[in-house]
């Protein structure tokens, strides 16, 4: 199986629909990258693809990532600077934790969409929509290309 059929429709539009109503109350930019499977160590790999999806390009540097490798069965959660320099210390690992408690039932989607709640409550506390705010990042999923 690779990462593109591994959610269900309604797993696939369960994590998409979190992700767009975490945005409606925020500045901040939440992606959700999904792969088959990775060489590299999963924090290399996010960072990588951190960049390749362009999250550190928003205009206050509150983007979010969270990777997920199905094989590799482990995933990690990125903020960039602006949106780090805030949270309070051991809140990504609180929002792993949470995450994991899902995935050990099989629930990923659940678990996927658990984590951007959360995320997106710490970001729609440090950085309100505010009037003119544009979604600068893609709410869809993205996975490995190279599969």
């Amino acid at each position: 199986m690779n990462a593109t059929d591994f959610f269900t429709p309604e797993g696939r539009q369960l994590i998409e629909q979190a992700i767009h109503e975490a945005e409606q109350n925020t500045s901040g930019e939440i992606r959700v990258h999904v792969e088959t499977q990775f060489d590299d160590s999963v924090l290399n790999r996010a960072t990588t693809v951190f960049a390749r999806l362009k999250m550190h390009k928003t205009e206050l540097r509150n983007g979010v990532l969270i990777f997920f490798g199905i094989k590799n069965r482990e995933f990690a959660i990125l903020g960039d600077a602006g949106i780090n320099r805030i949270v309070a210390p051991g809140f990504w690992d609180e929002t792993k934790s949470l995450m994991e408690s899902y995935f050990k039932d099989g629930a990923f989607a659940e678990g996927l969409a658990a984590g951007v709640k959360m995320a997106g409550e710490q970001l729609k506390k440090h950085f309100p929509r505010q009037t003119g705010d544009l979604n600068e990042l893609p709410n869809e999923i993205s996975f490995d290309t190279s599969e």
